[in-house]
């Protein structure tokens, strides 16, 4: 168990190494890295929110099996076997050494494995096939997002961190707003074409960003005698002892698992409580995904740009949670299709200014000032992670029991809301 390797502090960004000027160089890598998160939330959202559900649909009437409970057995076995692969990827990151550095393997590796899995999954006609390929592509896409969230904290400094989320985090929603319009425009015409673009794209996007901004080698890092203990026991991260990361962490949960209940069911939303066509519902699933886009971008990026010149991090985050939760209460008392367009711009507004924000404001909570950041970056995403476990479960349960999505609204308002209390007590951020 020896001759392995020990955590070492970040790699900080210097923008003056290499060619080219210091703006130049930052510039690039906040495009490219922005651009990666961006097709990597659409591939997400195009599968989870738009796919994924149309297949598990057509093999269900096929079978006479009911979609939802279906769904809700096959994003639960994807969450258990993706709930841990970020913190683990990024952990064994920031172990890495190679002349490439300590993100690129993982980042490269990992899209290239998932976008040969999700290529498979569009061939697949039974659920256990659906559900063994979903299950590939996840863990190695996962296993990738680990180490590239990790890459903010290397190479931005906190005082930049606010306009540099906020354009992450504009590409991150504004990719799976992207995701939601193609995915429901593709899947009137080939979804097998669908699964092809994002299994192809992710990885040449992935490799493009990384040949772009080349890792310094991490070979001449120190190393240390590894020990398993040690290795397993770092996942921990005791919130008594970080009280700020465990309210952000509990903050994040509560959020997700609100806002996500809504979108792994916003498609059966359309046809079963709206009571719209399949042909239609994939077409205003995409129309409600253009209006959130335009305004999350907007928001997101002046978000950013405030949040950096006030250097105030807490009040938009929880300002963008209160939004959002309202956002839930206009298909809940008007069941039509006006209401969900208006709750899409709303939730835009809401979700754009939290993603900008929230990620900034993580990164200044980490432990040891972020010596451990791709680990602990894949520890908060746990808080991702997680709610995608919970929800589409929950969300059968919810409508076993009352058969009304009203009742799964209530629930997503009164999560978000709650996520915005969470984040009240943490100190060391403004």
């Amino acid at each position: 168990m020896s001759d392995k390797f020990a955590p070492s502090p970040p790699q900080t960004y210097d923008p003056v190494a290499g060619e080219g000027s210091s703006k130049k160089r930052y510039v690039r890598f906040l495009i490219s890295l922005s651009t990666n998160f961006m097709f990597l939330l659409a591939l997400y959202n195009a599968v989870i929110s738009v796919f994924l559900p149309n297949q598990v649909q057509q093999i269900t009437e096929a079978s006479g099996g009911d979609k939802v409970a279906v769904l809700a057995v096959i994003m639960t076995v994807v969450s258990i076997f993706t709930f841990f692969d970020q913190p683990l990827a990024g952990a064994l990151s920031d172990r890495t050494r190679s002349r490439f550095g300590r993100r690129t393997p993982w980042i490269v590796g990992g899209t290239f494995i998932g976008g040969v899995a999700l290529a498979m999954v569009a061939h697949q006609t039974t659920i256990i096939g659906l559900t063994l390929f979903w299950v590939i592509a996840a863990v190695a896409l996962n296993m990738a997002q680990g180490p590239l969230s990790a890459s903010l904290p290397d190479r931005v400094e906190e005082r930049r961190r606010g306009v540099a989320s906020g354009f992450i985090g504009a590409a991150q929603t504004g990719g799976g707003t992207l995701g939601i319009i193609f995915g429901g425009w593709i899947a009137n015409r080939d979804l097998a074409a669908g699964f092809y673009f994002f299994a192809v794209g992710i990885f040449v996007v992935s490799l493009a960003s990384c040949l772009f901004n080349r890792e310094q080698s991490s070979e001449g890092m120190p190393r240390e005698p590894f020990c398993w203990k040690t290795f397993f026991t770092q996942f921990w991260v005791s919130p008594t002892k970080y009280p700020d990361f465990g309210w952000a962490f509990a903050g994040r949960f509560v959020m997700f698992l609100g806002y996500q209940l809504i979108v792994n069911y916003q498609l059966y939303i359309l046809r079963d409580y709206i009571n719209l066509s399949k042909s239609d519902s994939n077409v205003i699933i995409g129309v409600m995904a253009s209006i959130q886009l335009v305004m999350l971008i907007i928001s997101a990026v002046v978000s950013g740009y405030l949040s950096d010149k006030l250097q105030l991090r807490k009040p938009f985050v929880i300002i963008s949670s209160i939004i959002m939760a309202s956002a839930y209460l206009f298909p809940l008392f008007m069941q039509n299709e006006i209401s969900m367009l208006i709750m899409a711009g709303v939730i835009g507004l809401g979700y754009g200014c939290y993603m900008s924000i929230d990620m900034a404001l993580m990164t200044q909570v980490l432990p040891e000032k972020g010596a451990n950041a791709g680990k602990d970056m894949g520890v908060l995403n746990i808080a991702n992670k997680c709610p995608q476990m919970i929800v589409t479960p929950l969300g059968a349960f919810i409508l076993s029991v009352t058969t009304s999505y009203s009742a799964v609204f209530i629930f997503a308002i009164a999560m978000v809301v709650l996520s915005a209390c969470l984040i009240v007590p943490i100190k060391s951020v403004k």
